[in-house]
């Protein structure tokens, strides 16, 4: 049977069949579309958490000593200059950034003015040294090493921290929202070695000014990030461990090294910060568990819909059984039958993939404008809830026409072993 012939046939009985088709594509148009948007909502919100919330580089390995072990009392497990000496050396190692806690509080006061706004606060300060080349990136005034004493300090900030602030701080204290660009240059006084409610090292109080030089994901997320060099002076100023490091960011040749790299750490009696990894990893589980349940219930909705195109086709097969007589007395064969059958279950099926898909997207789109328009500013708010890679897409129309052609094939052998002879008989 030509193609020609078979479109036509085939669209001859929708037009007959309407209403059974209309129900049936119905059917695949509400699995489909429902899973298109479930799984949609779990890829967007789960790319949030992973880029914005808890972003993590693949290739980074956050080393720190241990809290307590025997290797550490023995002398061992110790992070000081030896020990980053032989992280350095292990196979896989391309890059070692130190780190290290100014090991004493600190405090600022400021009152001022802060963007167009009159600003009084006091707060207690964390601080953490770094190498330069880990945020070296996202500086944008000056060079990040320690200035040196009655200078001030070059700091950076987390980008997270000004997500937080502009979300929920400012709105609450009615101060602006600042951007990573306005805060450059913005400069507040910090007191070390003083706070109001932790005991100090009782060396003495090194009071000095601190300016902001950038933002990135690799900052502090709840105090600032100022170069090494300076922590390491103002931890001696205060006669506390300037010889110590608190943490080593290991960054490997590849991801694939990474499981070896963290082996060969722990052999060293020292331990992985992978705090914020693990939260994402449990927060984005959390969110694939519930999109799953959801996408399991869609595709429980297309089986439905693929049991009722079969029950729909198996009618239309008794009730055209001397159509199709006539169509094999004069020709046609087991296949061509075979084929009609399936053939409008296609069209049906891609009708309501397609529509279904459709309709998915369209929600997806109201659903942004409208939280966009009406839903509250909140830290780490998406511009998309939803993502809708090419994959999900496609995956959609094929998975209406799968369903429908899996109802179909029953109903299409049944059509094709249809007897003339008898069927004409009566």
């Amino acid at each position: 049977m030509r193609l020609s012939a078979l479109s036509r046939l085939v669209r001859l009985s929708i037009a007959r069949e309407r209403r059974g088709a209309f129900f049936s594509a119905f059917g695949v148009a509400v699995g489909v579309g429902a899973l298109v948007f479930f799984v949609g909502l779990g890829l967007g919100v789960g790319k949030v958490i992973r880029e914005r919330i808890f972003p993590t580089d693949a290739r980074l390995v956050d080393v720190v000593p241990p809290a307590v072990s025997l290797g550490s009392l023995l002398g061992g497990g110790k992070l000081d200059a030896e020990m980053v000496e032989r992280l350095s050396a292990l196979p896989g190692v391309e890059k070692v950034y130190r780190k290290m806690n100014v090991r004493v509080p600190a405090v600022s006061r400021y009152e001022g003015a802060f963007f167009g706004s009159r600003l009084r606060m006091g707060m207690e300060v964390l601080a953490v040294g770094v190498d330069p080349g880990l945020v070296s990136a996202d500086v944008q005034l000056g060079e990040f090493k320690d200035p040196g004493p009655d200078k001030p300090i070059p700091a950076v900030i987390s980008t997270r921290l000004l997500e937080i602030y502009n979300k929920t701080f400012a709105p609450a204290r009615k101060l602006p929202q600042i951007s990573p660009q306005m805060i450059v240059g913005f400069g507040f006084p910090v007191e070390f070695n003083r706070s109001y409610v932790a005991q100090t090292s009782g060396g003495p109080t090194t009071p000095t000014q601190a300016q902001v030089v950038g933002a990135s994901d690799r900052g502090l997320l709840a105090g600032i990030t100022i170069p090494l060099e300076t922590a390491i002076r103002l931890n001696r100023a205060s006669g506390v461990d300037a010889d110590t490091f608190t943490g080593v960011t290991l960054v490997a040749h590849d991801p694939s090294q990474v499981s070896a790299l963290v082996a060969a750490v722990k052999e060293m009696g020292l331990e992985i910060d992978d705090q914020e990894r693990r939260l994402a990893e449990n927060a984005g589980a959390a969110v694939t568990l519930t999109t799953s349940a959801l996408a399991l219930l869609s595709i429980l909705i297309c089986v439905l819909a693929a049991v009722n195109i079969a029950h729909a086709l198996s009618a239309s097969v008794r009730a055209r059984a001397k159509e199709i007589g006539v169509m094999q007395a004069v020709g046609a064969s087991r296949g061509d039958v075979r084929n009609i059958v399936l053939a409008e279950a296609g069209v049906v099926g891609l009708a309501g993939g397609a529509v279904g898909t459709a309709a998915a997207l369209l929600l997806a789109f109201a659903i942004n404008r409208l939280s966009s328009r009406y839903l509250p500013d909140f830290p780490f708010k998406p511009d998309s809830f939803f993502s809708f890679p090419w994959p999900v897409v496609l995956g959609g129309v094929g998975l209406g026409l799968f369903a429908a052609l899996a109802g179909a094939y029953f109903p299409s052998r049944r059509a094709a072993a249809t007897d003339p002879a008898r069927t004409l008989a009566g």
